[in-house]
């Protein structure tokens, strides 16, 4: 099936829905700047979630809803981490953007790594915020479980945006976290060849530190830091620490 970008009537010119293999996702704009940011978002959420670091980051922004999140609709199939990243590739590709600079936050940090391998002529630099699924721990009850502990500590808006962007993921949300989980995570960090910045919260349980280590060892050219703290919500809630760490991998790049 031919891709293609849908303008919804009454919709900002900065939002648009893009089609392509049957799957659709929903891209909005913000800011200007040469090179662009490209914000994958986590399991059960959508873009509405990131406005703090969204709007503390400087330069254009793309913040996606990814097939079945957010305003998204719901496809046929539920998308392998794979799918995702060729999904967002063609929609990049279909606007000419590149030198990309794409930040995945927790399941979004397995779809950017998928992205940056199957992809790197889009993409010049990776973040990895939270990245999922720790290799001990590849289980969807193991998940679920540590997404209840995180969130116990939360912040009430995060608690608010993500209860309401759960409700949102619609009935197939136990399938989407079976595609995180079934994807080799361990394997798709380990083949990433460039520049990469890992973040994480000094209390999230779903991104150990000794996880997030192993993933830097992997990488040629990466960094860790922790944010003191955050648990699992590095870039949606407080996320000034976040985005200065991005925009300075950004310069560098």
């Amino acid at each position: 099936m031919p891709s293609r970008l849908l303008a919804p009537e009454h919709t900002p010119a900065s939002v648009v829905e893009f089609e392509h293999g049957g799957a659709t996702l929903v891209a909005e704009t913000f800011g200007v700047g040469e090179r662009p940011f490209v914000l994958l978002h986590g399991i059960g959420m959508g873009r509405s979630v990131y406005l703090d670091f969204v709007h503390r980051l400087k330069g254009r922004v793309i913040a996606l809803d990814l097939p079945g999140f957010g305003e998204a609709p719901e496809p046929e199939r539920t998308l392998t981490m794979q799918r995702h990243a060729d999904l967002v590739a063609a929609f990049l590709r279909s606007t000419g953007e590149s030198g990309v600079v794409a930040i995945g936050h927790s399941m979004g940090s397995q779809i950017a790594a998928e992205l940056a391998n199957r992809h790197p002529g889009v993409v010049d630099g990776v973040v990895l915020a939270g990245p999922t699924v720790n290799s001990a721990a590849r289980s969807i009850g193991a998940q679920a479980a540590y997404l209840l502990w995180d969130l116990i500590g939360e912040r009430p808006i995060v608690l608010w945006r993500g209860a309401r962007e759960y409700l949102r993921g619609g009935p197939h949300l136990i399938r989407k976290i079976r595609a995180t989980v079934v994807h080799d995570a361990k394997e798709a960090y380990s083949r990433i060849r460039l520049p990469t910045l890992v973040l994480r919260g000094e209390s999230d349980p779903l991104a150990p530190v000794t996880w997030c280590r192993d993933i830097v060892a992997a990488i040629p050219d990466a960094e860790l830091h922790e944010i003191d703290g955050h648990g699992h919500s590095t870039l949606i809630s407080d996320s000034g620490h976040a985005t200065a760490l991005v925009q300075g991998f950004a310069a560098r790049l």
